[in-house]
């Protein structure tokens, strides 16, 4: 049994035996505490609560904040006042309410029976911002939260400089799993680049509670980036480890902090946050022929703005830039001697040159079938893809058995080893998995394959494989502000367009 697991059953039991002996001290039968829903009635009538805090205690996640104040006030029933005192009982109830229940010399006092408790001004706001820092934690950790979008690899979809509100209850919200955290913060703490932001005292095995949906195709979805789990502490998630230690091999990476800092690892929920569509869910059959996307054999949906990059041959007359914000093409142009251009476009934007009279011809650039990319998965000259023209590549599903061989192996060993938790080894063309010998294995995630819609800018799963279940944060619902980084507040820096949007 899961170590967790034990110790959570061992937690949950002492606080259910301390609750029995407080709820026998108040007068009250002590079985009473093991009667779902009717336990938490006669807590609330142990503390003299109002009924309506019951309907609290029904809502998900805010009942866990409800419960954390009503053992405040047990506390406070036994004349625990002190700042101290009260988080010791809200942290570790399962070791301080059985010492209220069982000690001789603490002693029940009927709420009404206790004089008025004067707080003084500090201890005010003091109380006052931890209730505050607790129910926003709640609700971004279990809820929503805000997320801004840095670089241009959704766009036209998602602009740089919009406000996403992101859903954590669409999919299901994740339980942490490095939960003693420094709050509002994701990885670093404030006015640091390198000091951690969270304690990996205590790891949460990976559970999501159940959400409203489930991952659909052409979803734009948060994640944790899959490649982030070590890094270099110079290059961040802007350049992965693994594609450093491809290119410049592993010795290199590590022996020069010069360039590359530290090299670290990060547990799950504090990997960087991604933002891409969701192409593939688990079970499809992903292929990618001259830039379409083929999705079990279908040409995808159109999912929204999508843009790759064209060559835009001119008479010689330059583009006007002016021309160019009106269109909406954002990417910086490469501009050749002979008057052509490199532009980055959407459907909308081609359609908006083929007006101009300078513009000659628009030619997509596509990388031919079989020029392989050394830095596209699964970075094997076996198999020689590149962005253009990719697959065909199955995405895994939970429960589903493969048979495995030398050929496919570089498709999962990094599933089976890294994101599944198995002793994967290699030795004379065979597969050893925990020891013994393997021609088979069982996923135990589900398992999707993200893209950009900015198809020629977008680091997404050609560049690092599968996203698995557990890195999942929420979906992409609402861009709620979109401001535009490169002009100033009185130069249309709010995109009204865009306020109150709906992503998709």
């Amino acid at each position: 049994m899961n170590l967790y697991l034990i110790l959570f059953i061992l937690f949950s039991i002492a606080t259910v035996a301390g609750l029995w002996g407080i709820f026998t001290k108040a007068g009250e039968a002590g079985w009473k505490i093991l009667v779902p829903f009717y336990n938490l009635y006669v807590w609330l009538q142990i503390i003299r609560k109002p009924l309506w805090w019951y309907i609290f205690l029904l809502i998900p996640f805010i009942n866990v904040f409800v419960i954390l104040l009503m053992i405040v006030e047990l506390l406070k029933c036994f004349k625990k006042y002190g700042l101290g005192e009260q988080a010791l009982g809200v942290i570790f109830p399962f070791a301080y309410l059985p010492y209220l229940a069982f000690s001789p010399a603490e002693k029940f006092h009927e709420p009404g029976s206790i004089p008025p408790f004067r707080k003084t001004a500090v201890r005010e706001w003091v109380d006052a911002i931890i209730f505050a820092v607790i129910a926003a934690s709640i609700i971004r950790i279990f809820f929503f939260e805000a997320y801004t979008i840095p670089t241009s690899s959704m766009e036209k979809t998602l602009l740089v400089g919009d406000y996403l509100v992101v859903s954590k209850v669409s999919y299901g919200p994740r339980v942490p799993n490095t939960p003693l955290s420094f709050p509002f913060v994701h990885h670093t703490l404030p006015l640091s680049e390198t000091a951690k932001s969270y304690l990996e005292w205590i790891k949460l095995p990976y559970y999501r509670f159940p959400g409203f949906a489930t991952i659909k195709n052409m979803d734009v979805v948060v994640f944790n980036y899959p490649d982030g789990d070590t890094l270099s502490t110079k290059l961040q998630s802007n350049y992965s480890y693994y594609q450093l230690v491809r290119k410049l091999g592993r010795e290199a990476v590590w022996t020069n902090p010069q360039n590359f800092g530290d090299i670290i690892a990060r547990p799950v929920d504090k990997r960087e946050n991604f933002i891409k569509r969701c192409i593939g869910i688990a079970g499809d059959s992903i292929r990618i022929i001259d830039r379409k996307v083929f999705i079990n054999g279908q040409l995808e949906k159109n999912p929204g703005k999508r843009q790759w990059k064209y060559l835009v041959r001119t008479d010689g007359n330059p583009i006007n830039q002016m021309n160019l914000e009106k269109l909406g093409i954002t990417e910086p142009p490469q501009i050749y001697n002979n008057g052509d251009y490199e532009l980055t476009l959407s459907d909308d934007a081609i359609a908006g040159l083929k007006q101009f009279s300078n513009i000659k011809s628009i030619e997509p650039e596509i990388l031919p079938k079989g020029q392989w990319e050394p830095d596209i998965f699964p970075f094997d000259s076996t198999y020689r893809w590149n962005v253009d023209n990719f697959g065909p590549i199955w995405v895994p599903k939970a429960g589903v058995t493969i048979k495995l061989n030398s050929s496919n192996i570089m498709f999962y060993k990094r599933i089976i080893g890294v994101f599944e938790g198995n002793d994967l080894k290699l030795r004379d063309g065979r597969i050893y998995i925990n020891g013994k010998e393997a021609v088979t294995y069982t996923f135990k995630m589900n398992y999707y394959w993200m893209m950009g819609d900015n198809r020629h800018n977008s680091q997404d799963s050609r560049y690092w494989g599968f996203v698995p279940e557990d890195h999942v944060v929420g979906k992409a619902s609402l861009v709620w502000l979109s401001l535009d980084p490169n002009k100033s507040l009185f130069d249309g820096k709010i995109r009204w367009s865009k306020l109150m949007h709906l992503v998709n």
